[in-house]
């Protein structure tokens, strides 16, 4: 009995043998070797001498196959017990001669052994990484399409359902036929590139609907046949979420109406359209007298109930061939702008208009309710030509019809906005602030969601105001911001904030972040890489542990020096956030051309969560665009432990507001960090 066949350094073991003895008449060393002989002893030894009983059974079928003239193969498997087996790819092939009438006879026949385990294995791995790939497919709502060259070789049922095609309708067919022509050359190029990035094309259903699809293709290994699988989702669902979301960014979640930001916008492009040639516009802020009332006495739904009711009349009140703008931008309040040729006499009648018809009775809840509306007005250009003094003027105007009666209108007249010489007085003030630099600094924690770990501190600056006290930010900012002082205000904060932290750092103290904020003026004035650059050098700082926060206006202006201005930072490695999101009058579109880190959802959209759907609804949106762009998000404002499960729910990373801790001096700061656990 021979040795079992073993492996052997060469691909190929040969031995010859006679076709009527069966005896060898050849063998080479190593398959003499593998039946324990030499090439010497194997000759004129049979066939079933040099094979075990295992080895001369399985031979049978293809000897005699061979012996009839015809080449023959099979796998053997062999192997000791607990081992792995050894697979042997073997042909048996017939040698001819020519007999002495000149036809052909088998004299002999060589047998030819390969070592095949390396190729079974290859072929296993293939039929079990095809049967896995069958398996994921039929699970996942996603498409997924098998492709050689461009032709679908295979696809799921889950193609089918996107494309709306019979699966005999697109094997064997060219993928791009699929495509709309406007994708098709994007398509070809990556699949040229062999890219495997995700990317967005159009695609033709068969119902002849335009269907988008998000699409990312990869290359198989050449030993599972290099073909390219590709992999489809509708892109629907996420189009709709951005749609909604950019929607509640412009427009007011319960009456439907264009929002305190859009109308900001509005006023902008009027400005614009005035250096073009003469405009001029009327701007109606109007609020409700005793809504309040409504509101505890009714209920908040009978309050929103009539908010929409007043939507509702507004805009059933727009003129036509009058060009007219209805925003709500406050609790009650709304602003009707008006533009054209409208003077004073004419936005006078419009006002006595809109005040006759939001008068009209209502019942709301079931309840005979009164609407008695003020209304102030300002005129483009006469009373601003800026969109704040416009729309402040207007207010002015409103705020001294409600003093003077309510259920009126009053014209902006100068004088209105308070005393000049109070606001030259606080100027000097401030400036005073500045020289002396009267000013501290609050940090604010911003903890981890999930785990509720300490990520960073924001930085709020403080006044110690002479006459007033401590006075936040809302008190000067935009004094300062109008009289070209912020600049000095910036740079003070950016250096007080890393020299505390250095210090921080060094006592020992949890090393996390802090975040200080850039106005708009700010940004645009400041060389502001260069001034960062230089504190964290100053201050022995690395850049990680600083974060830049600013608002949606920056985002606005001059796009590509900002969009340099921004990577420069990401560079330095400074972290950027937007701040206040949804509370300026950008486009998400801008969102996803700057190299951002953050984005802020603003405490207005949290404070009545989880009680408002609509609130709930914005603050979802702006979590999820933010992990569609694969930044962070952010939660201003939280108060309560149901917010906070609200965000864990949702998602959202991270969260500060009263409700995790106040603003607080540095030495309070510090002790709160101390007093965290571990």
């Amino acid at each position: 009995m021979s040795p079992a066949l073993q492996p052997d350094a060469l691909p190929t073991l040969l031995a010859c043998f006679d076709a009527a003895s069966l005896r060898c008449t050849f063998a080479s060393l190593d398959y003499a070797r593998q039946s324990g002989h030499s090439p010497a002893s194997a000759l004129g030894r049979t066939l079933r001498e040099l094979l075990d009983d295992a080895q001369w059974q399985a031979l049978q079928p293809a000897l005699q196959q061979a012996l009839a003239g015809q080449p023959a193969q099979l796998r053997l498997a062999q192997g000791a017990a607990g081992s792995e087996a050894q697979h042997w790819q073997i042909s048996v092939l017939p040698q001819f001669a020519a007999d002495g009438s000149g036809a052909r006879q088998v004299h002999g026949i060589a047998v030819l052994i390969q070592d095949g385990s390396r190729q079974l294995r290859a072929e296993r791995a293939v039929q079990q990484s095809e049967e896995r790939m069958r398996k994921f497919s039929a699970a996942t709502e996603e498409g997924i399409a098998f492709h050689t060259d461009g032709v679908i070789t295979d696809c799921n049922d889950a193609l089918l359902r996107l494309t709306g095609y019979r699966r005999d309708e697109i094997i064997g067919q060219h993928l791009l036929q699929f495509i709309h022509p406007q994708d098709q050359e994007a398509v070809r190029r990556y699949m040229a590139q062999g890219r495997e990035d995700i990317y967005e094309i159009a695609v033709r259903h068969k119902s002849g609907a335009i269907v988008a699809l998000e699409v990312i293709g990869k290359t198989m290994p050449q030993a599972a046949g290099g073909y390219r699988v590709v992999v489809a989702r509708d892109a629907t669902a996420r189009r709709q979420a951005q749609q909604r979301a950019e929607f509640l960014t412009w427009h007011d979640a319960l009456t439907q109406l264009p929002n305190r930001r859009h109308l900001m916008l509005q006023l902008e492009r009027l400005q614009h359209r005035a250096q073009v040639g003469p405009i001029q516009a009327a701007l109606l802020f109007l609020d409700l007298d005793h809504f309040r009332t409504v509101n505890e006495s009714l209920g908040h739904a009978a309050g929103d109930q009539l908010l929409c009711e007043v939507a509702r009349r507004l805009q059933d009140g727009k003129r036509p061939g009058r060009p007219g703008f209805i925003a709500r931008v406050g609790s009650d309040q709304f602003v009707v702008l008006l533009t054209g040729a409208i003077d004073r006499a004419q936005a006078a009648r419009e006002a006595d208009a809109l005040l006759e018809r939001l008068r009209a009775p209502c019942t709301i809840a079931g309840t005979p309710v009164s609407i008695s509306p003020s209304l102030g007005i300002s005129l483009f250009p006469d009373d601003g030509q800026v969109a704040d003094e416009l729309l402040r003027r207007a207010a002015s105007a409103l705020q001294q019809a409600k003093d003077s009666g309510r259920g009126t209108h009053l014209f902006y007249a100068p004088g209105m906005e308070g005393q000049p010489a109070a606001l030259l007085h606080q100027e000097y003030l401030l400036r005073e602030a500045i020289a002396q630099q009267s000013f501290v600094l609050h940090y604010q924690p911003q903890v981890e969601v999930a785990t509720g770990r300490l990520h960073s501190l924001e930085a709020l600056v403080r006044w110690q105001h002479p006459l007033q006290g401590l006075v936040g930010p809302s008190a000067f900012i935009e004094l300062a911001e109008s009289r070209g002082l912020i600049t000095h205000i910036g740079r003070w904060v950016l250096r007080a904030a890393c020299q505390q932290l250095r210090a921080w750092h060094d006592a020992g103290l949890p090393r996390v972040p802090v975040a200080v904020n850039l106005s708009a003026i700010e940004f645009r004035q400041r060389d502001v890489v260069s001034d960062i650059a230089q504190v964290l050098r100053e201050c022995n700082l690395a850049p990680q542990y600083l974060e830049v926060e600013v608002t949606e206006s920056v985002l606005m202006h001059d796009v590509a020096g900002t969009r340099a201005t921004l990577a420069a930072l990401q560079e330095l490695g400074v972290a950027v956030t937007v701040d206040d999101f949804g509370t300026g009058y950008s486009s998400l579109a801008y969102l996803k051309h700057y190299p951002l880190n953050k984005i802020k959802v603003d405490r207005s959209f949290v404070m009545d969560t989880p009680h408002d759907s609509d609130d709930v609804a914005i603050v979802t949106a702006v979590v999820q665009l933010a992990r569609s762009l694969q930044l962070k998000s952010v939660a201003e404002g939280v108060e309560s432990d149901a917010q906070l499960q609200l965000l864990r729910r949702i998602g959202c990373d991270l969260a500060q507001g009263f409700g995790i801790s106040r603003p607080l001096p540095a030495q309070q700061a510090q002790a709160w960090m101390l007093a965290l656990p571990g």
